[in-house]
């Protein structure tokens, strides 16, 4: 596989670069809730008007049909000059790409792209994350579309989103993955309650959300009814994507600031920790280019997307781990609260999307074809 821009991707990525040569905010990572979520926002819309969000979305919708591999020079580049990573909305717009209506595409899509409106995700609840076909939320059929009762929890930036992509069960009588259904709900619908949770950083990022009697039009049901299992899938796919979510720009930006670390750091194993970090970080983005070179052939992502989710975590805790390792006291004493805030969400990453169990049982049976636990007995 070659690598190397084509003479199209290379006028991009330059072009890229000279607009991000002055266009970088300052600072903003330190940051925690309502002041962080406003610095992402802004760069999100600053994206939008350089002409850098939806790169392989529609131009229907608002995108600029250029392709998977833009993203990824995107993040590259973004990660190259220290800047926030783009925003995580690739995951929620692709299922409303993929199963929405022309109508519910050109409602939803121009906001969320263009950071006029915030998504959130209500997929997991209390019994039901990993294992999300337990899950118990109803959505009960009546006269114009449906009520929802139950409760959602993880649920990130709900308190600042205008809209939430629910997942609940429309149908009373079923188990598990059938009977599941997709809707689009404003956070503001009578009934609906969001909670902020403390987590060990200090932050309050993620949710819980309770849903007491709350009506949801027809209207906004992505896909038919009973097929919300198949949603699902496809957004945790693209969730578990670090193209997807922007995390290859934040690991490339952190792997400068460890190489900046480590020529003034008195660790005498500094340089080999910060290489293992940059031979992890290249793997990881070729592997990436790799997968979206699939995409480019019309390949959906599938179950060899789990592969990108691992390495994703492994990289993000290794980071995050070295640069605590590099800083010594600093963060424990308040000097960097950034990098501890960085510390503590990194040992998120093997959970979120999906736990790195899950993955590698995902990787075992649907990728390698090796019989599930109870056929072995």
């Amino acid at each position: 596989m070659d690598f190397r821009d084509s003479p199209e991707e290379a006028e991009f990525r330059a072009r890229l670069r000279a607009w991000l040569a002055d266009n970088v905010p300052p600072g903003g990572f330190s940051l925690m809730d309502q002041e962080r979520n406003s610095f992402e926002l802004e760069w999100h819309r600053t994206l939008y008007q350089g002409g850098w969000m939806g790169l392989s979305w529609p131009k229907a919708v608002g995108g600029q049909d250029l392709g998977p591999m833009y993203d990824a020079i995107l993040n590259e580049e973004l990660g190259a000059a220290g800047a926030p990573s783009p925003p995580s909305i690739g995951f929620l717009g692709r299922v409303i790409l993929s199963f929405g209506t022309p109508d519910q595409q050109a409602q939803y899509l121009p906001g969320l792209l263009s950071g006029t409106h915030q998504w959130c995700q209500g997929f997991s609840e209390p019994g039901a994350g990993s294992d999300l076909a337990s899950l118990r939320t109803r959505a009960d059929r009546t006269d114009g579309g449906y009520v929802a009762n139950g409760q959602k929890v993880w649920t990130s930036r709900a308190q600042w989103s205008d809209y939430c992509l629910l997942l609940a069960r429309s149908d009373p009588g079923s188990t598990r993955h059938r009977g599941l259904s997709c809707f689009v709900v404003k956070t503001d619908t009578p009934g609906m309650t969001i909670r902020p949770i403390v987590q060990i950083s200090g932050s309050r990022q993620f949710c819980e959300v309770f849903y007491d009697s709350v009506f949801i039009p027809e209207s906004q049901r992505i896909g038919p009814e009973g097929d919300g299992w198949k949603l699902a899938m496809s957004t945790v796919a693209y969730e578990r994507g670090p193209a997807d979510i922007g995390s290859i720009s934040k690991h490339r930006r952190t792997l400068a600031d460890l190489q900046r670390l480590a020529a003034t750091s008195a660790r005498p194993d500094a340089a080999q920790r910060v290489a293992r970090c940059r031979v992890q970080v290249e793997v990881l983005r070729l592997h990436v280019l790799a997968s979206l070179s699939q995409r480019v052939r019309g390949h959906l992502p599938g179950p060899e997307g789990s592969v990108d989710k691992l390495l994703m975590s492994e990289t993000d805790q290794l980071l995050a781990h070295t640069k605590m390792y590099l800083l010594g006291s600093a963060p424990l004493l308040g000097e960097t609260p950034g990098d501890l805030y960085d510390y503590f969400w990194s040992r998120a990453a093997s959970i979120y999307g999906g736990t790195a169990q899950i993955q590698k049982s995902i990787v075992a049976e649907r990728v390698l074809g090796l019989p599930r636990p109870s056929a072995r007995r």
